[in-house]
Formats: structure tokens, sequence, C-alpha cells
């Protein structure tokens, strides 16, 4: 993976006209004459960059985790995950393509890997279902995992989707139902869950493989109940930018909202301009917050951190209510 931004968002039109500017110059038999040039467009590039991304409206934040270079799971699986071995299937009905799974080693440890796929192409992205996976993507999840606790490997998820699949199949396969047994099992296994939303981090779709003793994000992840697009809809009737962009607000969904809510544990830094712009460099400090997180939790027994799980997800919404005064 090196470093390319590729489609610029609607807020980088600024960038993208400096970027123009700095291929146009690379791409000169003469470049070597214009590399003070270069060098000049770069740092003027690169303090946009920082002012623009320091300063993201939540709703640009959502379009920065969908943008169509963000690594994958199966980007960062091929990054640093070494003797990665996928497997497949739920043992009930099939195979979801929308859900990862398989053994590998990230560091010095042995672990299972389960994230969601949205695919590349227009062909990946069909089969993927657009990373919303179906019952047996999280039943597939979940027996691996168990597979995993059986042999005290430690898991590791990444959160990358819009939701679950919403259509009719799915529902007839009993959606709610895998992913409600996902939430209790997940609760109460007897190994080290380390998780991180990648992307996007939509609803019960993020929550069926989210139930872990540390949860963190990328900097420019959203994490939330439900996507602007459906709040905007269910509260204004109707999505566009102006309401999505209001609802992108109310929902508290960036990674610093969610920090400061205690809903997650720490924040993964992202190169300059998002990891499209370098998704080598996030892959490297994704993997160093893995196994950063890994140290911290396979010191612990598995009883202490199943107790230690339940009383996490116990204080999320946590609220006090003052006596009325007479």
């Amino acid at each position: 993976m090196g470093t390319s931004a590729g489609i610029a968002l609607p807020f980088e039109a600024p960038v993208a006209d400096l970027e123009d500017q700095i291929r146009q110059l690379e791409a000169r038999p003469d470049a070597a004459d214009w590399q003070s040039d270069i060098d000049t467009l770069t740092a003027s590039r690169d303090a946009m960059l920082a002012k623009l991304y320091g300063n993201l409206e939540p709703w640009d934040m959502v379009k920065v985790a969908r943008h169509p270079n963000r690594p994958q799971t199966a980007d960062y699986i091929n990054a640093f995950c070494r003797d990665f071995r996928e497997l497949h299937g739920d043992r009930r009905y099939g195979d979801d393509p929308a859900i990862i799974t398989g053994l590998g080693r990230i560091g010095p440890y042995k672990v299972l890997v389960v994230g969601h796929q949205k695919g590349r192409t227009t062909e990946e992205r069909i089969k993927c279902h657009f990373g919303c996976a179906h019952p047996e993507g999280y039943r597939k999840a979940l027996a691996k995992m168990k597979l995993a606790a059986k042999y005290g490997l430690p898991v590791v998820t990444l959160i990358d989707t819009p939701g679950a699949y919403p259509g009719i199949g799915p529902e007839e396969r009993g959606q709610a139902e895998a992913i409600a047994v996902n939430l209790l099992e997940m609760s109460r296994l007897a190994t080290p869950i380390v998780s991180v939303v990648i992307g996007e981090g939509g609803s019960g779709g993020a929550l069926g493989i989210g139930v872990a003793d540390r949860v963190d994000m990328m900097q420019y992840a959203w994490y939330s109940v439900i996507s602007p697009e459906g709040c905007a809809a269910i509260l204004w009737k109707e999505a566009n930018e102006e309401t999505n962009s209001n609802a992108a607000k109310s929902l508290k969904l960036t990674a610093a909202d969610n920090l400061e809510l205690g809903i997650v544990d720490g924040v993964v830094e992202e190169p300059l301009g998002g990891a499209h712009r370098d998704p080598a460099l996030a892959a490297s400090k994704l993997e160093r917050h893995i196994i950063d997180r890994l140290e911290s939790v396979t010191r612990l027994n598995p009883k202490t951190l199943v107790e230690q799980r339940y009383e996490r997800f116990r204080r999320l919404g946590e609220v006090h209510e003052l006596a009325s005064g007479g």
C-alpha cells in the first residue's frame, strides 16, 4: 500500500489544486530542476491539509470514513498480519464475504482477526453487500471467536460498516437474533478481545463484533447508533446535505466525541489528511496500537477480563437524576 490521495473530497478542493500542480511538475522531464518549487508546493499542501483536517465538521469526518481509497480490513491484514489463513462459513447457512475471519500473527501474538469488508470494485462491493453483513456473517464471526477462546487466542475485530444488511432474506434468517446472540456471547467469551472502528461504525452492525475489552477508533472514523442520513430522515423527514450535517453534529459520532463520552477507550492517530492518503503509515500506526492493546489485555486472566468487560459496557449510557426540589 503506497501513498495515495486519489479522489478528492468536496472540502479538499484547494488541496486538490495544489496536488495537480505538484503532479504536473513531477511529471516533467526536467523535474529535478523544479524540485525547489515542488518542495514549496508540498509544504503548502501539507499546511493546508493540517488546517482543514484540524477543523473538520462531523459530517466531513463521515465522508473521510467513507473515502473509496480508505484502507479496509483486507488491506490491514495484508499489511501487518503474518501467516494469515482465512476461515469461511457459519456451518448453518453459508459464507458471508462482508465479514472476514481468519487466524494469523500480529507482532508476537497469534490471534483471530474478524473484520467487515466493503470491497473495492463494483463487483466486490456488491459481493460484500457494501460492508453490510448478513446473519451468517455474524454467526461465522462468533463460531470463529469461540474457536479462538477454545485455544486461548486473543481476538482482534476491525469494524467498518454502515450497519447490518436490512433486506428481507437476512431478516428471514434471523438478523436481529444473530446480532443479539453475538452481544451475549462476546460479553462472556473467556479470551481477550480488542476492537477498532477503522471506518464506519453503524448501529448493531458494528456492535455485532464490537463487544470487547478495549474498543478504540481511528481518528477519522465514526461510531453511532445510526447513520447521519438515517437520523436526518427520521428527525427532518428528509436527508440532504444540511440535515445530514445537523444530524452528524447531534449524534456525537466522531472519535473525539466518543472518547469524551467514554464509549471508546482510545483514538488511533491517522496520517496527515486521513488514512487514504498514506495507507502504509496508517497500517503501521494501527499495528502498533493493536500490539499495545494486546500487551495490556493478555496479562489478565480470563475471569477478570469477562468481569471487567461486563462492567465496561454496563457503564455506557449511565445517567444521574437530580432529586426534585421542594
